[in-house]
């Protein structure tokens, strides 16, 4: 016979979230840069370019073109001056 005076000690269930609305989604504004980069000629330079831009606030995406020299950037409140300084880094100059 189980004891009256002692009570099971579980925890309640937590309530389930509400499961995600697929019509609901929610989206940012994100600025596109493109920046003319005429030193870039291979992969090592595209790759220098790609890490220290990459590595500037506000930056989700970089994309060199080394056939037209362009660096495309985006993201949220993209500071002209500091991607043209992060690829002064890489050791190229902004046209």
């Amino acid at each position: 016979m189980t004891d009256p005076t002692r009570l099971s000690q579980t925890k309640p269930e937590p309530p389930n979230p509400e499961p995600p609305n697929p019509t609901h989604r929610e989206y940012t504004m994100s600025d596109t840069l493109t920046l003319s980069v005429p030193g870039m000629t291979c992969g090592h330079c595209e790759a220098a370019v790609k890490q220290e831009v990459g590595g500037v606030p506000g930056v989700t995406d970089v994309d060199v073109d080394l056939e037209t020299k362009d660096v495309v950037v985006t993201g949220t409140a993209l500071d002209r001056a500091a991607l043209v300084a992060a690829i002064d880094e890489a050791g190229f100059e902004v046209a």
